[in-house]
């Protein structure tokens, strides 16, 4: 790995924003092409900030520092990757379900996804069943994330599931779910296809489906 490149991934580990828009405004101006940025200096960085999360080494402000680090440079390169016609990992939408205002877990997914190379559509949070549907319609992903913080909203997964269903997208998508009060159980008897404890597992099983 190049010099630049190895410090673009050690800026997003430490989550310095500045050094990683610097380092990769460096690396586009020098001839480097966008998706050898992403694939080996921003991806892998983000890569090992899952891991340590995932280990308990590193806490949520620090991943939420690194991802933010991760979409700066993000900015820079995306349009060029768009221009190029460089594939993404995949596309994913995302949102907080209906009746749920809690999106800090989502929003980090969301930066966990992009960071793992995705094109990432956020809906936001309080999403109607319908408005998942459209998106699938509009946006065409290849996976959706659903998030709810609250016993109470759990079951507005299951009424959006139903609803692709109905709307005959069910089969066009693979759907995984999370939250606080999200298990395994519950992603099974609601017929998601996966469950994600935290961000950088999210990230993880996204990546799967993504290569299913």
């Amino acid at each position: 790995m190049s010099e630049v490149l190895a410090a673009i991934s050690t800026s997003v580990i430490e989550g310095n924003l500045n050094d990683c828009v610097k380092l990769t405004q460096e690396a586009l101006a020098a001839g480097m092409a966008a998706d050898t940025i992403l694939d080996n200096g921003l991806m892998p960085g983000m890569d090992y900030v899952g891991v340590e999360f995932k280990a308990g080494n590193m806490f949520v402000p620090e991943v939420l520092r690194s991802a933010r680090a991760m979409q700066g440079a993000m900015d820079l390169v995306r349009p060029l990757l768009s221009a190029t016609g460089a594939s993404m990992t995949g596309k994913i939408i995302l949102g907080t379900v209906k009746g749920d205002l809690h999106d800090i877990g989502k929003n980090l997914v969301a930066m966990m996804c992009e960071g793992a190379g995705f094109e990432v559509k956020d809906l936001g949070k309080n999403i109607e069943p319908d408005a998942f549907v459209k998106a699938v319609k509009e946006f065409e992903p290849n996976i959706v994330g659903m998030s709810a913080l609250l016993t109470t909203t759990m079951r507005s997964m299951e009424h959006t599931i139903k609803a692709l269903e109905e709307a005959g997208l069910r089969d066009k998508v693979k759907v995984m779910i999370g939250g606080a009060p999200v298990t395994q159980s519950f992603a099974d008897q609601i017929g998601a296809d996966g469950y994600a404890s935290n961000a950088a597992s999210a990230s993880e099983m996204a990546k799967k489906f993504a290569k299913a």
